[in-house]
């Protein structure tokens, strides 16, 4: 059996940053947290070195752009409507409803961080 693991944050951190939840959403965002604290543990291997509250408000950001995908959206990537002389038009940036880690939440857990390094090409001869 695999071992149980707690997730960087609750629904109750979530709701801090987004809105109240209904009792639906709070199991879904419940399940979508360990999903997330999941991909940061996969992904980003220096994640034990970030703080606690950069690991919450991370995973609470990939919660919540998941959960703002609606079901009538999923999959749209671009939509226009006119009305008379009237237009509008959207791109979604999320369109698929991943769960993701943007690549300025991936340099907060250290990851794609530079590093300097020292290659001799020489062969180590004299």
């Amino acid at each position: 059996m695999a071992d149980e693991f707690t997730p960087f944050a609750t629904y109750r951190d979530v709701e801090r940053r987004w809105h109240a939840l209904t009792e639906a959403e709070r199991e879904t965002a419940t399940a979508l947290l360990e999903d997330a604290t999941q991909i940061i543990m996969d992904t980003c291997p220096k994640w034990s070195q970030a703080p606690e509250r950069t690991l919450a408000s991370i995973t609470c950001a990939m919660v919540i752009r998941k959960m703002t995908v609606s079901e009538e959206r999923l999959g749209v990537t671009n939509a226009q409507q006119t009305a008379g002389s009237f237009s509008e038009s959207f791109t979604y940036s999320n369109p698929m409803g991943d769960l993701y880690l943007t690549r300025a939440e991936k340099a907060r857990l250290g990851r794609g961080r530079a590093r300097a390094f020292h290659l001799d090409m020489s062969g180590g001869g004299p």
